[in-house]
């Protein structure tokens, strides 16, 4: 691969090609940055400041030297709505903060002993499973918004607008080119938007109403909710961190080879983690889902060649301005359900196949028994939506989280364990990029 750069990570765009750059990088990651808080019933406005608030933080931490943009996790769907549903919003938050608490004690260990660990504590035999429950877990809520009208009823003309939406993603994710390639989702959504205006089940007039500038409805510890830990909270939530932490470790290596780079050796993958912990940190604190590096972004990195970390920055200025634009807020609203249940349905797909892919990469034999039990373990547990019920203060551990924890219980446990190798994170997927 070229790693050649046209702009190198230090260097300064002029102000034209600079503003340009940064709004491919916020189009990159906006389709599916807006689609989580969306999907768990949090303000998409408070997505996209978070978003920015937190690469800038990402950026500082890792001494401007790593060009990466954080977005909404898709990982954290599934318990975010669970903890909303147990305790609220703040809920909710409390377990993104508690998550974001997990990088950091992990940055921290790895600084003072190396990362190898964290690769034989979380194998591919471990993750992939886990990865093909994340998407198989929420697959009900994307079937559900696609087919039904606001109701909850079944409605043809509904379904209808999932299937455009769909469809034309599709073909934006196999035909197109260069940067438009990048940004599927958001192609998408923008085509499924015109036909659902088409057919009228769009109300366009509180985009009319509303106003150029608007203070988005940020949740706020001890303002917006009483801050409560639980054990259910936290059953909830970190164990699906310590697997996340897996996605950041594959990022990072890709990241290293299309910049050409060692990013785990400089500034160090300590630094990223706690980057990545510091922006979620920074969402709980004002109500916003989740952080991870962005894939997406990745892509237009290997495409343009432009690994300036000034680019980045100005996308998430961008964000955060975005967020405080009521117009802007206004229209992500009138999005229907089903343009997003459309997408939804690629794209927990395409989340549960990289785990699968993962496994087929990382060359993960099934005729081995021990590969065998801990995969179908993992897999019946999390997508089954097994609930283990503690007598200690009344600890629940839901499907997902206790199928993380299993997995990781198993690995360590049963004989046979092979030490991991850092390509092994890497999907094809990812290779292609690099």
């Amino acid at each position: 691969m070229n790693t050649k750069p046209i702009l190198a990570v230090n260097e300064t765009p002029k102000f034209s090609q600079w503003l340009t750059l940064s709004i491919q990088h916020l189009f990159a990651m906006f389709g599916a940055t807006i689609l989580v808080p969306y999907l768990v019933g949090l303000d998409p406005a408070i997505a996209l400041i978070s978003s920015g608030l937190g690469t800038l933080a990402f950026l500082l931490i890792c001494k401007w030297q790593v060009p990466a943009y954080l977005g909404s996790s898709f990982a954290f769907i599934a318990p975010v709505i669970a903890a909303k549903t147990a305790g609220g919003p703040g809920a909710a938050m409390v377990g993104t903060f508690l998550a974001g608490l997990v990088y950091g004690t992990v940055a921290l260990v790895i600084s003072k002993v190396g990362h190898r660990w964290i690769m034989n504590l979380l194998p591919p035999v471990v993750v992939g499973p886990v990865i093909i429950v994340i998407g198989l877990a929420i697959a009900p809520t994307a079937v559900g918004m696609a087919m039904n009208n606001p109701d909850g009823q079944y409605s043809t003309l509904h379904f209808s607008v999932a299937l455009v939406t769909l469809a034309a993603t599709i073909l934006f994710s196999i035909y197109a080119k260069k940067i438009l390639s990048i940004i599927p989702i958001l192609a998408g959504i923008v085509v499924g938007y015109i036909y659902a205006l088409v057919i009228g089940i769009i109300d366009f007039k509180p985009v009319l109403e509303a106003q150029w500038f608007e203070m988005p409805k940020f949740i706020i510890p001890f303002v917006s909710y009483e801050v409560k830990f639980t054990w259910n909270i936290f059953w909830l939530m970190v164990p699906v961190a310590v697997v996340t932490l897996s996605e950041h470790i594959g990022h990072q290596l890709v990241l290293s080879k299309v910049v050409g780079r060692d990013y785990i050796k400089e500034p160090g993958l300590h630094r990223s983690i706690l980057g990545d912990g510091t922006a979620t940190m920074i969402s709980a604190l004002i109500g916003g889902p989740p952080k991870t590096t962005y894939g997406e972004n990745i892509g237009v990195l290997a495409i343009t060649r432009v690994y300036s970390v000034h680019v980045l920055a100005g996308a998430a200025v961008l964000a955060i301005i975005f967020g405080f634009v009521g117009k802007i807020t206004a229209l992500i609203n009138t999005i229907p359900t089903p343009v997003m249940g459309g997408v939804s349905i690629l794209l927990f797909g395409i989340i549960a196949s990289s785990g699968l892919r993962m496994l087929v990469d990382s060359k993960i034999d099934f005729a081995d028994k021990r590969n065998l039990v801990i995969s179908s373990v993992i897999l019946i547990l999390g997508v089954g939506g097994a609930i283990l019920k503690l007598p200690i203060k009344d600890i629940e551990i839901h499907g997902m989280a206790l199928s993380a924890i299993f997995g990781v219980l198993l690995n360590l446990i049963l004989p046979g364990r092979q030490k991991v190798n850092e390509n092994m994170f890497e999907t094809d997927e990812n290779r292609k990029t690099a």
